[in-house]
């Protein structure tokens, strides 16, 4: 099985780079708690899986050549991520209210509440969501990676070696930017910072969720 290692491995750098939704989902929980990030890191490598495995089996092609399916789970896809901002941009007001009324009281920093197994569960179900709903990752391996392949080897095991080598590549890549994020974390103690935090990452997924529907 030949490959053109190099030029994919460019291609998939240059992907994970460019900030998109499973960027901010990563980082935006990555800043709340480590493990958090992490498990939405896992949860967005999880459904690249799912694509990769989708496309070995040309299941995406139907998807993919089916405008109504596309255009479906486009929106669903864009619908969680407004769904998220809004969450965010709630958050944001709501924490501000309670800051104003405490009139200064000692913030509790920028974690969330309730059990350490839950918020691990919440991360990883919005990394799988974002990805899953996101078509472009079905895309990329339909159209972009088959471009790395050599077309007289199988094609559904070129596709997974590959899809393979960008899920570890991703892995690393989500669990450095963790590291770098969960930096921030002293930072969002501040309220009036967690504030602006909110709701720039809130606006940010909602502007990000519109450009998807409105794309056509």
């Amino acid at each position: 099985m030949t490959v053109d290692l190099l030029g994919f491995l460019g291609v998939v750098l240059v992907a994970y780079v460019v900030p998109g939704p499973d960027f901010l989902v990563v980082l935006r929980s990555a800043a709340e708690d480590p493990a958090h990030g992490r498990a939405a890191a896992l949860g967005a490598q999880t459904g690249l899986c799912a694509h990769m495995l989708a496309a070995a089996a040309g299941l995406s092609v139907i998807a993919t050549r089916s405008p109504l399916v596309y255009d479906g789970i486009k929106l669903m896809g864009a619908a969680y991520l407004v769904y998220l901002g809004v969450r965010a941009v709630r958050a944001a007001r709501r924490a501000d209210r309670e800051r104003r009324d405490a009139n200064g009281a000692t913030s509790a920093g920028p974690g969330r509440g309730g059990p350490a197994q839950g918020r691990l569960r919440s991360g990883f179900t919005q990394g799988l969501l974002t990805n899953l709903l996101n078509p472009k990752a079905a895309l990329f391996f339909l159209s972009v990676l088959p471009q790395f392949v050599d077309g007289d080897g199988s094609m559904a095991q070129q596709i997974f070696f590959l899809g393979t080598l960008d899920v570890v590549i991703g892995v690393v890549y989500w669990f450095a930017l963790v590291v770098v994020a969960a930096r921030l974390r002293a930072l969002l103690a501040r309220p009036t910072v967690r504030h602006r935090w909110e709701l720039t990452t809130g606006w940010l997924f909602i502007a990000i969720g519109v450009s998807v529907a409105a794309v056509a």
